[in-house]
């Protein structure tokens, strides 16, 4: 992800809900400060994930992570981000993935994740096609966003994720849910009955 609140915004129920079915998680951001990278670690212990901090945000840099950390699954921004630097960031992995999948054979699966008010950089809505309810997980995202204090958790990003999990929740009936759009990996799209 682009910066150290992201995993939590986006894909921190999901996160949190692999780690609580016994899976493991890995969030990688690129190092910014010593006060956001605290808030960072603090972010990923409570949702239960190890943190990988990156020097930058490269293909290279990305190449070297997805090596190391081999994931089964990856969840990143789309590229159609309304933020440039979650662009960057999906643009970055995407143009990692094909000599790192052709070379450890990890990730098995890619998804995009939800952006701002769910709008893409044209200001229309993201097709966001699966959806995983967040429900029992949702006080543990929320408590892990909000432990990124220098942001505008409370004013801003809260309410956006309160408003977005309700959004997608409603789509399957559950309370809170988060979305996603898979993507290709070298043409393909492996089958898949979740992330």
């Amino acid at each position: 992800m682009a910066h150290p609140d992201d995993a939590e915004l986006w894909a921190g129920g999901t996160i949190a809900r692999q780690v609580r079915h016994g899976g493991t998680a890995v969030i990688a951001v690129p190092h910014h400060d010593a006060v956001r990278d605290a808030e960072a670690t603090v972010g990923a212990r409570l949702l239960g994930a190890d943190l990988y901090l990156m020097d930058q945000l490269s293909v290279s840099t990305v190449a070297t992570v997805l090596s190391e950390v081999r994931p089964d699954v990856l969840i990143t921004h789309p590229t159609n981000d309304i933020h440039p630097e979650h662009r960057r960031c999906a643009e970055a992995v995407l143009s990692a993935l094909p000599d790192v999948v052709i070379t450890t054979g990890h990730p098995n699966r890619v998804y995009h994740c939800d952006g701002y008010n769910n709008l893409d950089q044209h200001g229309r809505p993201m097709d966001l096609p699966i959806i995983v309810d967040v429900g029992d997980q949702w006080p543990t995202k929320l408590d892990a966003l909000r432990s990124h204090t220098s942001q505008p958790i409370l004013d801003h990003f809260g309410p956006m994720a309160e408003a977005l999990g309700k959004l997608h929740g409603r789509r399957i009936n559950a309370a809170y849910a988060e979305a996603f759009r898979a993507v290709p990996i070298l043409g393909r799209l492996p089958a898949a009955t979740g992330l």
